[in-house]
This record gives structure tokens, sequence and C-alpha cells, in this order.
């Protein structure tokens, strides 16, 4: 089976590759949808199309997984796609009540679409992309926050990075 890991992935972290490996266990086939919101340009660390490359590095071990751009509704995208399954990763009670109203929205775009979610492990769920850009940008160290592709492409970004 089918399924669609959709967000923005910016950066890609070690709680996202969490809940692709772990999906990897239950799905044939996994692609990390990458969502390009238009009104969000400019404020990305990375262009999707960097994303998707971080991804792919990220997560060619585990062979049934590939990583594509999408923009517009999820719902859409998925009817187009004809994937009925979206998988959603969750940390915390926090992520609960704005991925139910997801799941309901997509349900009611598209009656073929379920959402699955993944409680993130313990030890990642309190890491979010957000939180591993903010220690980025003062040059902290996210080496154990993130995989190897990813904390290549910060280095990229942050040539100080990991050095304090």
């Amino acid at each position: 089976m089918h399924v669609i890991y959709p967000g923005s992935f910016d950066p890609l972290t070690n709680g996202h590759m969490d809940v692709i490996q772990r999906a990897t266990r239950h799905f044939d086939r996994i692609t990390v949808a990458v969502l390009e919101n238009a009104s969000k340009r400019g404020q990305w660390l990375f262009e999707p199309e960097e994303r998707v490359e971080i991804i792919r590095k990220a997560t060619a071990h585990l062979g049934k997984v590939d990583s594509e751009t999408f923009s517009g509704l999820l719902a859409e995208y998925m009817r187009k796609k004809g994937v009925r399954i979206i998988v959603k990763g969750m940390r915390a009670v926090s992520d609960y009540e704005y991925e139910l109203q997801q799941a309901h929205l997509n349900r009611q775009l598209n009656p073929q679409v379920e959402t699955f979610f993944i409680m993130a492990a313990t030890r990642w769920s309190y890491v979010s992309s957000t939180m591993v850009k903010e220690i980025a940008r003062y040059g902290g160290d996210v080496a154990k926050l993130v995989p190897p592709a990813t904390l290549e492409a910060l280095q990229a970004k942050f040539p100080e990075l990991g050095k304090k």
C-alpha cells in the first residue's frame, strides 16, 4: 500500500526520520511530499527542491521511500496520485488538535482519504524543524537532532554550525 507523508520538512529532523522509518514497517511505499506553500516563499530556510534532495539522501537506505513537491490542497494531491492514506507524525497533545482538524477537512474534501497517526518516539518528541533552525542560526550543535544529509545542508548554510 502506498501512503503520503506530507509536510514542510524545513528541515528534515530525526523526528521525521523516525516516522518515516516506522511507516516503512507497515506500508509498501511512502512518498514524503514537500508542500510548496507560495504564501511562505522567502520564509523557508531551504527551497522545496533542496528539501526533496535532503529527504532522498536521508532515506536512500530505506528503498521504498521517495520524495517530491506538491502545491495546493493535500486532498486534491491525494486524488491525483491515487493514494488513500495520509501518514502524520504527532509529538504532543499540542499537535493533536491541529492534526485532527486537518484529518477531518481532508476527509471532507476527499472521502476516500484516511489519516494514520504515528506518535513520535519519546526521544524525538521535543524536536521541531523550527527549533532546529533556531539553534542552527546561532551556531549551536544540531548533529544529534537531524540526519547526516540535513546536517550537511545546514553546515553549508551556517558555516559556524556546531563550533560553539
